[in-house]
């Protein structure tokens, strides 16, 4: 009988709404665009779900990370890390909560006994991520087709091959959600004036938004507001 073929996963992980933070998803989105790869290879979304991938990454003999990652290094430079380094990279110097539930996925599998016998963390260091709504900054997009090269050379040393198709799957075919693919997403963008680009405590520390005066009093004058029935 044949060997069995191993499973393989090439995930993208981060958050699209944060600029440079949605290489990873961009990242897959393209692959899954542009190949074709057999039943075993799943390419998938991962986005911010954390924890709930660990089914995933138990399941998986092979797995590609693809993720915005802080190296410390210039804008927009790609680097590979390769197994047990994996997660000191995700946990050296966090950008965001994903990679912290990402991390602890990684340590969930290896405590039950699942972890990938292979795994590869395709990262580029960001150029901006303070950008709400923002999109990937040119040095960063640049290296999707590099990251690809290298994902899909990861996989041939090991056996797994992708076909390069034709024809490249349209915005309805891919695994993007239909209002989020990058054209949509990018040219639907409102301007800076007319949406605000920067939140959660990044808006509190900025100097873009400002509180009330006097909060108790505001609070205090929306509660006594007489409701009239309708």
């Amino acid at each position: 009988m044949g060997e069995t073929a191993p499973a393989v996963l090439v995930l993208g992980i981060g958050n699209l709404l944060w600029a440079d933070e949605g290489f990873g998803v961009r990242a897959v989105e393209e692959l899954h665009r542009r190949y074709d790869f057999a039943d075993n290879v799943t390419v998938m979304d991962g986005g911010t779900q954390g924890v709930y991938l660990v089914q995933y990454i138990r399941d998986a003999d092979i797995l590609i990370v693809f993720d915005a990652v802080d190296y410390g290094l210039p804008p927009g430079t790609l680097k590979l890390v390769h197994g047990a380094e994996v997660p000191k990279f995700l946990g050296a110097k966090k950008i965001s909560l994903h990679q912290t539930g990402f991390q602890e996925v990684l340590a969930m599998a290896e405590m039950l006994g699942d972890y990938p016998d292979h795994l590869l963390l395709i990262g580029v260091q960001p150029v901006e991520l303070e950008d709400y709504g923002g999109s990937l900054r040119d040095e960063v997009k640049a290296q999707i087709e590099p990251a690809i090269a290298h994902a899909l050379a990861y996989l041939a040393d090991r056996g797994v091959t992708a076909t390069a198709r034709d024809t490249l799957r349209t915005d309805n075919d891919t695994i993007a959600s239909l209002e989020m693919t990058l054209g949509r997403y990018e040219g639907g963008r409102p301007e800076a004036g007319d949406a605000f680009r920067h939140g959660d405590s990044r808006i509190l520390n900025g100097s873009g938004w400002a509180g009330p005066d006097d909060f108790e009093a505001e609070v205090a004058e929306l509660v006594s507001r007489r409701v009239e029935p309708n």
